[in-house]
């Protein structure tokens, strides 16, 4: 507020200190007379208009039970900017929407038309003027009716500030008048015209004429010219009547009233009247797109940014500026991807996900989308935010979390860390399962991890110990009190933000931030700044996160999640989905194949990216095979969004990690030779310390040679006979042997290879409509002698010993989904889907959906079958 000057009672005083004597009793003579002139006219007044005796003391005693003036009842609530990354604003919050403008800053042109329309004798009045009662009545008359009010402007202010608008009653009138006269005493007159011009509300959920030039015109009260000044000032009298959006012709009716009572007040020339008068009502005004998107654009996001900030300042009230991290390309792409099918085919309309996006060295996060649109979700402020809010199980995500970085980091294992795939059982003695039911035997971490296989993430976990394990997720923004074997594999609960947190910290050099939208705050009064970066934690050794970076680029490539794949990017990534409670999944007549969550949670140098995909009700539906792979899809389509055009930088490798060729299956771990085959190398990532010593055979045969000529000149001729007769004897039968054992490993090997093929998903799967006979046929490769196939049609599955079916029903314009399970000697392997949409017009076949994966590809549908209670 401007600098105080004096106040009505203050100006009397010095005026009649400063007459000459004379003239002093005089003056005090005409005020004294002039004060009882009004309280006789105002208790005349009030007993006229109550109609009974003794109104007088009605009035004081009314006037004793007026509230008592406050200046906090004055200064009303600020609302709050967010601005973007770009220091732009994209949305303003609280109860009000205000920016407050000081008595300095006033345009003398809106001074005048304010006075002009609701109070001409402002300056000579003291709160109430008996003049103005009488001239309002005539003005309304020769200047239109509703040209002029009765009440004074501080009389409004009375009303906007402490009394019911409402409430008609004799004795609120009492008490307006009573404390319209005391604010007079208490304020200058330039104090009650600030006041006045930052409360009146302008419709649209605007406070204060300041708030109204930049919601109606996009500018500032200064650059207003005279008719949008008229409009600004004649609006106070009936916001919404006035309101130039919804009802121009009434705005321009009040306009030009204002414009009127200006020119005879003489404030402005009647030609400039005129001219103002001829515009057009919408001369200026902003367009309605633009006003809205201003406004109330990217809700999930200031959802995030509300509750960051809610218990440290209240960004309702407080008037704050708030910057924030917010990118509107990527904001825009995300609900793009969310709300339109310009980017994903999802199944329906119910089918709900929770996207984060997120600079990995810093946590700030970019974009969020708390969900798809649904009728409901449009109806409610500040619904669900599936971004930030939901605790969902988010399965195999959680293996590098619990399981191989702690290994990594507490234990300096290797990426060729030999685990065993083989059956094991929980502590409480049930059956642990991978997603197929199968086990592959001994394989190095790497490949463990990139085919997502659950039983060598808990072993890994259990050699670490589950409380180490525990306290490293808890370090990376996790709220774990307990670790079990079910945990490791994703039976916890985490939300999109959170995953987001700790998969960021591993592309970070181990450095954790957590996830923030907001980066300061600027206080109201235009200079404090609050720095609300929370500070970055090392949650685990470079070399660990390098090491985990690493294994998981192979998931991209080779793994769960070549479906996300962009060739040529370093990128790095995890899938996750779960399973049903057996007792659950009968209850609600779900199939063993539905799943009620899918994850995708992956990051580059620059961006990570959480997404997780189901349903709000997952008991009533579920994800199909086909529907877990979209999460992948979103990704993938994020993540291109986010790079195009931007250099590809790679995560930096710490100097204590060597990366060296191994033997793949190799067990103890043995570096390769010159002459191994390329086809048999991983180049795997170790420790300083714990590189492998032990050498391919090829190596050894060269260093054998190099130790055998070295004998050969120190030996004699018969002592090199005699060598050479027993070397060939022994290697005679090494040979023999050697041969023997080649010959059972092939023979065991080829028997593996085809009891394995013929659990593998189905290859060259494909299915159509015939619109003649109004039926589905699909067909696939055989998986070899003694499989049959466990066929899924839209939920109900039989089991066939043919490699093709054909099945009637469906409705046009349905989708039917088809799944194919191998099964031999009891056990179930891969599955491979397809889809076929029924056409409308029943005339021909139509495509698959976009979601269909290439035949026989079933990277990424893995579920876990585990138990998710905690043993």
């Amino acid at each position: 507020m401007a600098d105080k000057p004096q106040t009505r009672s203050q100006y009397r005083n010095s005026k009649a200190n400063n007459q000459p004597e004379t003239q002093k009793s005089t003056g005090k003579g005409r005020r004294i007379t002039g004060n009882v002139f009004k309280v006789v006219f105002f208790t005349a007044l009030f007993v006229a208009f109550a109609g009974i005796a003794g109104g007088a003391t009605m009035f004081y005693t009314y006037a004793k039970e007026a509230p008592k003036l406050t200046d906090a009842k004055l200064r009303d609530p600020l609302s709050s900017k967010i601005l973007d990354k770009n220091g732009d604003v994209y949305a303003e919050i609280g109860k009000e929407r205000r920016e407050y403008i000081e008595y300095k800053d006033i345009p003398k042109q809106l001074e005048n038309a304010v006075l002009s329309t609701e109070d001409s004798r402002f300056y000579e009045h003291d709160g109430m003027d008996p003049i103005r009662l009488v001239s309002a009545a005539a003005g309304n008359i020769t200047g239109g009716f509703g040209s002029q009010g009765a009440s004074t402007l501080t009389q409004q202010i009375i009303k906007m500030s402490y009394l019911d608008y409402t409430n008609k009653t004799l004795s609120r009138k009492a008490q307006e008048a009573w404390m319209a006269i005391q604010l007079e005493e208490k304020y200058s007159k330039q104090e009650l015209l600030e006041i006045y011009i930052n409360k009146v509300y302008l419709s649209d959920g605007v406070h204060g004429m300041e708030t109204a030039a930049e919601h109606y015109y996009g500018k500032k009260l200064k650059d207003l010219n005279l008719a949008q000044t008229a409009l600004i000032a004649g609006m106070p009298q009936s916001p919404n009547r006035f309101n130039p959006f919804t009802h121009p012709d009434l705005a321009k009716n009040r306009r030009d009233i204002v414009l009127k009572l200006m020119y005879n007040n003489d404030k402005i020339s009647k030609s400039d009247m005129e001219a103002a008068q001829a515009l057009p009502i919408t001369d200026g005004l902003v367009d309605e797109a633009t006003r809205k998107q201003k406004t109330y654009a990217y809700d999930t996001y200031v959802d995030q940014v509300i509750d960051e900030i809610g218990d440290k300042y209240n960004p309702f009230t407080d008037g704050l500026t708030i910057y924030t991290a917010l990118d509107p390309d990527a904001q825009k792409y995300t609900e793009k991807m969310l709300n339109t099918d310009d980017v994903i085919n999802y199944p329906d309309k119910k089918f709900q996900a929770g996207v984060v996006v997120m600079d990995t060295t810093t946590g700030r996060v970019q974009a969020l989308g708390g969900g798809r649109e649904t009728a409901e979700s449009k109806k409610v402020s500040r619904g669900l935010n599936r971004a930030t809010d939901i605790k969902r199980q988010p399965g195999s995500t959680m293996k590098p979390i619990l399981g191989y970085a702690p290994a990594i980091e507490y234990l300096d294992w290797s990426t060729a860390h030999i685990l065993d795939d083989a059956p094991y059982q929980y502590s409480s003695g049930q059956t642990l399962r991978n997603y197929d039911s199968g086990y592959l035997g001994e394989m190095s971490m790497r490949r463990a991890l990139y085919l997502s296989r659950n039983i060598p993430a808990v072993k890994a976990s259990k050699e670490v110990g589950y409380d180490r394990a525990r306290d490293f997720a808890n370090n990376l923004g996790l709220n774990y009190k307990e670790v079990y074997e079910s945990t490791v594999i994703g039976s916890g609960e985490a939300s999109p933000i959170q995953m987001a947190g700790a998969y960021g910290a591993f592309g970070n050099g181990g450095v954790y931030n957590q996830p923030h939208t907001v980066t300061k705050i600027v206080l109201s009064d235009g200079k404090t700044e609050v720095n609300m970066e929370p500070e970055s934690v090392v949650a685990m050794k470079a070399s660990t996160a390098y090491m985990i970076s690493d294994m998981l680029k192979d998931v991209l490539t080779q793994g769960t999640g070549t479906r996300a794949n962009i060739p040529g990017w370093n990128i790095a990534a995890k899938t996750g989905t779960t399973n049903y409670d057996e007792a659950v999944r009968i209850k609600n007549g779900i199939p063993s194949d539905g799943t009620p969550d899918s994850w995708f949670v992956g990051y580059s140098p620059r961006y990570t990216v959480s997404i997780w995909t189901g349903y709000d009700e997952p008991n009533k539906n579920y994800l199909s095979p086909s529907e877990t792979r979209i999460a992948a899809y979103m990704f993938k389509a994020m993540m291109e969004h986010l790079v195009a055009g931007q250099k590809n930088p790679d995560f930096k490798k710490p100097s204590n990690v060597n990366e060296i060729p191994v033997i793949i299956g190799s067990n103890p771990i043995t570096r390769a030779g010159a002459g191994a085959s390329g086809s048999n190398i991983s180049y795997e990532l170790f420790l300083d310390g714990t590189v492998p010593t032990r050498t391919s055979q090829a190596e050894k045969k060269e260093s054998d040679t190099d130790d055998k000529d070295k004998e050969k000149d120190t030996q004699t001729d018969a002592e090199k006979k005699a060598a050479e007769e027993k070397a060939k004897k022994e290697q005679e039968a090494a040979d023999k042997e050697k041969a023997k054992k080649d010959a059972e490993d092939a023979a065991k090997k080829a028997q593996e290879d085809a009891d394995k093929a013929s659990l593998q998903a189905p290859g060259g799967l494909n299915a159509s409509y015939n619109a003649a006979t109004k039926t589905v046929s699909a067909s696939w490769a055989s998986n070899g002698a003694g499989v049959t196939y466990d066929v899924s049609v839209n939920g109900q599955t039989q089991n066939y010993a043919t490699t093709s079916i054909s099945v009637g029903g469906g409705s046009p314009g349905s989708t039917v989904v088809i799944t194919v399970v191998p099964v031999k000697d009891g056990k179930r392997g891969s599955p491979a889907s397809t889809t076929v949409t029924i056409p409308a017009e029943q005339t021909q076949p139509n495509n698959d959906q976009q979601t269909t994966p290439p035949a026989g590809d079933t990277s990424g549908s893995q579920n876990n079958t585990n138990p998710t209670t905690n043993p």
